[in-house]
C-alpha cells in the first residue's frame, strides 16, 4: 500500500506541477481537461485546466493533483506535504527552489531531530516541510 499527497489547484495546477518538477528534477505527467473524452462536460473557462498532474521520483515520492472547479475549490490548510532528504545540501537545495517566491514559515537550520529543517507556503498555496538527515550519533528509539 502507498499513501500520496493529492493537491487540488484554482487553474494553475500545471504551472505549480512544473515548477515542482523542475525543482526536485523530476519529469511531470500533466493530463488537460481537452486530452479526456470528457472536455465537453466542462465549461469554456475551464479548458486549460489540468484533470491529472503527478511526479514520482521511483522511490516513493508521488505527488499528485489537479484543478479543482472554481465552486469545489478551497485553500488548502491543515497539511504539508513533506519531503525527507538525504543530505544537508539537498534538503538545502530543495527548500531553495520550492520556497522561491513562497512565504518561509521557518527559515531551514538545524534542529534537535534533523540536520536541516524547514517549513514554507509556495508560491502556488502550498504548505511543505523539508527534513534533512537525523542529527549524527541518533539512534532510532523502538518502543
Amino acid at each position: 500500500m502507498k499513501i500520496n499527497p493529492y493537491l487540488n489547484f484554482a487553474g494553475n495546477c500545471r504551472q505549480a506541477f512544473e515548477f515542482y518538477a523542475a525543482c526536485l528534477d523530476l519529469e511531470p505527467v500533466i493530463m488537460g481537461v481537452t486530452e479526456t473524452p470528457v472536455a465537453e462536460h466542462f465549461p469554456a473557462d475551464c479548458q486549460h485546466y489540468v484533470m491529472h498532474a503527478q511526479i514520482d521520483n521511483g522511490e516513493g515520492l508521488t505527488l499528485m493533483g489537479c484543478d479543482a472547479p472554481a465552486e469545489m475549490y478551497e485553500r488548502p490548510a491543515g497539511s504539508s506535504v513533506a519531503i525527507q532528504a538525504d543530505t544537508i545540501a539537498e534538503a538545502e537545495r530543495i527548500f531553495a527552489a520550492l520556497s522561491e517566491g513562497g512565504n518561509i514559515t521557518m527559515p531551514i537550520a538545524e534542529t534537535f531531530w534533523s540536520q536541516r529543517f524547514g517549513s514554507f507556503v509556495d508560491k502556488f498555496g502550498i504548505s511543505w516541510m523539508v527534513n534533512g538527515p537525523a542529527p549524527l550519533g541518533a539512534e532510532p528509539e523502538c518502543a
